[in-house]
């Protein structure tokens, strides 16, 4: 890791030798009731576009060799960050994540008008208030705790493998204008760490045909699993698909030990939420990124 100076915690763009430590980091943070923005799946669909891609996305923040804050850039103007849950209002921590990511010297975000995603109430948020810095349009967390058996979706859902990687990307590619989703990046995503913990899932209707897809993250058995992304292909919509398909999602990470299943969707799609809400998942209090203008 490349590191910086400054008030006793060190920050660097990962090398690829350290995102196991990441992913492993990442896990242990993820908690019932605990902020953290950042799920380990949020690395494993990253991943789609290569290891070394992966490693240059990647920011960390560590204390005394500790690792106390993790970022990935979404894009070169936008970074999601977890913080340890014990130190998200950690005075220390919250000052040097302002000055890394408001100075483009510092390696993080370019320069220009960015984006940075906190958890909800992390002192590092007041900071960047107080520094000029306003907040997005939000987006709300939906939720569905998987202590009580998940009702059964009613149709077929197969988990994918290799022979099925071009479905599963064709489905993704017809569920999402501009995806880029090709076998080569399934196949990178496959190769990942954090694919260990994760399912790639088909819905076929009556006649065989592949019309919806998703993938679940896995923190772990008792920890909450995550859903990015899900999608129903644009010529099946309209037929329920989408909530059967959520529904295998909570059934599979069910299996898989997971103690809650979630995922975020902007406020303004309301299909989307709609959709989650008839599978189960209540929404939580909104989240909002914040921005700085140019």
């Amino acid at each position: 890791m490349v590191c910086d100076r400054g008030m006793g915690i060190e920050m660097g763009t990962a090398g690829v030798g350290e995102l196991g430590d990441v992913v492993g980091v990442l896990r242990e943070w993820q908690r019932e009731g605990v902020a953290s923005q950042l799920h380990p799946g949020d690395l494993g669909w990253f991943w789609r576009f290569g290891v070394e891609r992966t490693a240059a996305a990647t920011r960390i923040w560590r204390r005394g060799g500790e690792i106390v804050a993790i970022g990935m850039l979404d894009e070169p103007d936008w970074l999601r960050m977890s913080i340890a849950p014990e130190l998200q209002r950690d005075e220390e921590l919250a000052q040097r994540i302002v000055e890394d990511v408001s100075v483009p010297a510092q390696g993080v975000l370019i320069e220009g008008k960015v984006y940075v995603e906190t958890p909800m109430g992390a002192l590092v948020q007041d900071l960047l208030f107080k520094d000029g810095w306003n907040a997005d349009v939000p987006w709300v967390p939906v939720w569905r705790d998987l202590t009580d058996p998940v009702p059964d979706p009613g149709v077929r859902i197969d988990v994918v493998g290799p022979e099925e990687a071009h479905e599963r990307t064709g489905v993704q590619r017809a569920s999402f204008d501009g995806s880029t989703f090709t076998n080569d990046r399934w196949f990178a995503m496959a190769d990942g760490l954090p694919y260990a913990d994760a399912r790639d899932l088909l819905l076929r209707n009556d006649i065989g045909e592949s019309v919806a897809a998703a993938t679940v993250w896995s923190a772990g058995e008792g920890r909450p699993g995550y859903i990015e992304p899900m999608g129903v292909h644009r010529l099946h919509r309209g037929r329920g698909y989408g909530t059967a398909m959520v529904l295998g999602c909570a059934r599979a990470l069910q299996e898989m030990g997971a103690s809650s299943v979630y995922t975020v969707t902007p406020v303004t799609n309301v299909g989307a939420v709609e959709t989650y809400r008839a599978a189960g998942l209540e929404p939580q209090d909104e989240i909002r990124s914040q921005f700085r203008e140019a």
